[in-house]
């Protein structure tokens, strides 16, 4: 059973970055923002951490976590890096990249946060306050998104709040997080792998690599090879019905774009992704957005379509995997 415990919300200062640092180090539970999304993170070399840290956001234990560090030096104590992941370190560290290696030997980092695989999970952020807790704690640390485990991912610290409150000792909150949507994650382990997408589009990618990026293929549900894999991830409670050209009575609209759905006038509540059908715009918008409608009291949510090229295609993973969970 999770112990209660009294959650403290910091305005990031100073103060904030080194109580943050104070409670990784006794192995508390932390949540900071990233340019991502919210992270909560735990000493990545100490598996009692990630034990609760487990426990805290109901994560399944075969779930691998990202080990996150403040700078390219940090990360090669922990992997591996072959040519194309230091081609692809160099043109995106810090930013919403992760990158899938085999673990240094000696890596610190505990065995529960790659779940027993030989390979891990690391990423640089790209936010000051991340930076800032980061160096100051001199560890790694595992930070999957701050909230529980499934449910929609959390773009603020009152997202965290509502999902974590009495779970976790600290929330370090610095406002909205600017990108909105996961990391992307790729595999370089061989051939380079695309395992999800996120911040970073695809075509930034390929351009830095100067080849087409693979899919990775179909992943055995109880044991990813990285985070944000699983069929039924980033849900809301109340259903989404995808791909919708009209509203249906007692529906919720998330809308994209100019054009409003047919009925859009009669839905329990509305909010556009983005009125002018910018992808940027909509990737930031998705979580928090979903989560709003999520309160709405709606039968289910009809989600306008989404262009599927750049940040497109992780705004649509997102949603299909928030629809295959409901």
């Amino acid at each position: 059973m999770t112990v209660l415990l009294a959650t403290r919300v910091a305005h990031a200062d100073a103060a904030a970055i080194a109580e943050a640092a104070g409670v990784l180090s006794i192995g508390g539970l932390v949540a900071f923002p990233t340019e991502t999304v919210y992270g909560l993170g735990a000493d990545a070399t100490d598996g009692h951490a990630i034990a609760r840290l487990y426990e805290a956001k109901g994560r399944p234990a075969f779930n691998p976590l990202i080990a996150h560090v403040p700078d390219l030096g940090a990360a090669q104590a922990l992997a591996r890096f072959d040519n194309a992941a230091a081609r692809l370190a160099a043109a995106f560290w810090p930013g919403p990249l992760t990158l899938v290696l085999p673990r240094a030997a000696g890596c610190p980092v505990a065995d529960l946060a790659s779940a027993g695989l030989d390979t891990l999970a690391v990423r640089v952020p790209n936010h000051a306050v991340a930076h800032e807790i980061l160096s100051a704690f001199g560890k790694p640390v595992v930070a999957p998104s701050a909230n529980i485990s499934g449910h929609v991912s959390p773009t603020t610290a009152g997202h965290v709040l509502a999902d974590l409150g009495g779970r976790i000792n600290l929330i370090v909150d610095s406002g909205a997080t600017p990108v909105g949507l996961e990391s992307t994650i790729v595999a370089c382990l061989g051939e380079p792998l695309l395992l999800r997408p996120g911040g970073l589009p695809r075509a930034a990618i390929e351009h830095a690599l100067r080849q087409k990026l693979a899919n990775a293929p179909a992943q055995n549900e109880s044991a990813p090879l990285a985070p944000g894999m699983l069929a039924a991830h980033y849900a809301p409670r109340t259903r989404l019905r995808l791909a919708a050209a009209g509203i249906e009575p007692g529906e919720a609209l998330l809308a994209f774009g100019p054009a409003p759905a047919e009925g859009a006038g009669r839905a329990k509540a509305a909010l556009n992704l983005s009125a002018h059908g910018d992808l940027i715009e909509a990737a930031a918008n998705l979580f928090s957005h979903l989560r709003t409608l999520d309160a709405a009291g709606a039968s289910a949510i009809a989600v306008m379509p989404v262009p599927g090229n750049g940040l497109g295609e992780a705004i649509n993973d997102r949603l299909r995997r928030a629809a295959a969970g409901r």
